[in-house]
């Protein structure tokens, strides 16, 4: 394994040491383990925000979504900032971001300062993520150890997200809802520190003008594509409030597509979508997460709403699934050379499948055992067997220069697809119960949230294994 960013990008400081390899990567992973794990953290504190802040519903609604959709609207353009001006640089900046917007978050004395620092925490995370992933791909060259690294990325991140309800309920339990923000402001500040003194700058050998007008056409149509998209929870798929914002993000998207067709220097080269292991990697990243990104909600609402758990209960309930995410991402590279990244990723999406298919049998007085912990760790063992090949397919096929670009596409990717299914599972859960709150209706709910889930992952095996290219670096 060669301990040094690739020689062709490197941009590094005369007489330093280059660090170590593994070191690049923790750095990497603890500034993605903050990302997802801010996705998830503050849903616990949500109604101690809302006692002591004055928030309304809608309010509630917003701190989450101001969030998501700064996340999601900003990621590829935080991708390619990376590539242009240094992975390195956006790292910090994104990092800084973030710290000082959880701050802020967590000092809030009203709800619009909440709101505003939740938007900022997302656009600082949006700048940081894709930096998380790129690092990594370049810290690594391809093969095993790459594997390997990206596996202690996507596990780390999983592992963000599966923590976020444990972490959530022990800091409001035993501190003050303030404190899922202002968590973030110590690590931050160590990683930060870290971080500005051993990671080494990287960017793309040749130093291009931002396509300000593709930047500017993409961020506003994922932006808006993601508001259309958390309206349809309060709204409804057919209100007017939800379907102007989807059309209008798919239109700005369109036309996106069309301006850097004739760019020359293109935010996004159409010929990247042409790469087969982009092209196919990504959709399967898209569907996979939009079915299991909603996993950890279901599974807590009927844990608290069904099974009578308290929120720090459903959290340690879950805590096997987070063991069974992190062994699965970590099992996948020793499966990648036996069974190659396309028949690994239809692996974990049948395990995952078997899972959903079992939660689907959930009852209303289901026993911890068969109907949270064995058909969860079923479910997140897939979900990391899956991810890990997912990852290195979507990020081989690309040229040094678009390697930031890529790892934010990977990124939009899961966010978009987990945000849409989230949206999309609710909607089909609400129209199961048909307004009914008893155990018995709930229950029904999300049983066919699970089935569905279930019923889509055996066709994205199906598409998986027609459409993945045979090895890690197939174009």
């Amino acid at each position: 394994m060669r301990p040094m960013l690739r020689a062709a990008e490197d941009t590094r400081a005369p007489g330093r040491t280059a660090p170590s390899t593994w070191l690049l990567v923790a750095l990497a992973c603890a500034g993605q383990f903050l990302v997802v794990l801010d996705v998830s953290v503050v849903n616990v504190a949500l109604p101690s925000m809302r006692t002591d802040l004055g928030l309304g519903v809608a309010g509630l609604q917003w701190v989450v979504n101001a969030y998501t959709i700064a996340f999601a609207g900003f990621m590829l353009l935080g991708g390619r900032a990376g590539d242009l001006y240094g992975r390195k640089r956006m790292f910090l900046v994104g990092l800084a971001l973030f710290t000082l917007a959880s701050l802020g978050g967590g000092l809030a004395q009203d709800g619009w300062h909440l709101l505003l620092a939740r938007t900022v925490q997302g656009l600082g995370a949006a700048v940081l993520a894709p930096s998380t992933l790129t690092i990594v791909t370049s810290a690594v060259p391809e093969g095993p150890a790459r594997a390997r690294a990206i596996a202690t990325w996507m596990a780390v991140g999983a592992g963000g997200g599966a923590a976020g309800g444990l972490v959530g309920g022990l800091l409001v339990d035993t501190l003050s809802w303030r404190w899922v923000l202002l968590i973030n402001v110590p690590v931050g500040a160590v990683v930060l520190a870290g971080a500005a003194w051993r990671l080494v700058e990287s960017r793309a050998g040749e130093r291009r003008r931002l396509d300000l007008p593709g930047a500017v056409l993409v961020t506003a149509g994922l932006a808006t594509l993601a508001y259309g998209i958390v309206q349809t929870e309060a709204e409804g798929w057919t209100a007017a409030v939800t379907l102007v914002p989807l059309l209008a993000g798919l239109a700005l998207i369109g036309a996106f597509l069309a301006v850097e067709a004739r760019t020359r220097a293109p935010l996004m080269p159409p010929k990247l979508l042409r790469l087969r292991s982009v092209a196919s990697a990504n959709t399967a990243m898209f569907v996979c997460g939009a079915v299991m990104f909603c996993t950890w909600y279901f599974m807590t609402l009927y844990a608290q709403n069904v099974l009578g758990y308290t929120p720090l209960e459903a959290g340690l309930a879950g805590m096997p699934s987070s063991l069974a995410v992190l062994l699965g991402a970590q099992l996948a590279p020793r499966l990648m050379p036996v069974l190659g990244a396309r028949h690994s990723v239809v692996l974990g999406i049948l395990v995952a499948a078997a899972g959903f298919g079992w939660q689907s049998t959930m009852t209303a007085d289901g026993s911890y055992v068969t109907a949270i912990m064995i058909p969860g760790v079923l479910m997140m063992a897939g979900a990391g067997l899956s991810a890990t090949p997912l990852a290195a397919l979507a990020t081989a096929g690309a040229a040094p220069g678009d390697e930031g670009l890529v790892s934010g596409l990977v990124n939009t990717s899961r966010t978009m697809g987990g945000s849409l299914g989230l949206a999309a599972m609710s909607t089909i859960a609400a129209a199961r119960t048909a307004g009914g709150t008893s155990p018995e209706a709930l229950t029904a709910g999300y049983a066919l949230v699970f089935r569905t889930g279930g019923t889509v992952l055996l066709v994205t095996a199906v598409m998986a294994l027609a459409w993945l290219p045979r090895g890690a670096s197939a174009d």
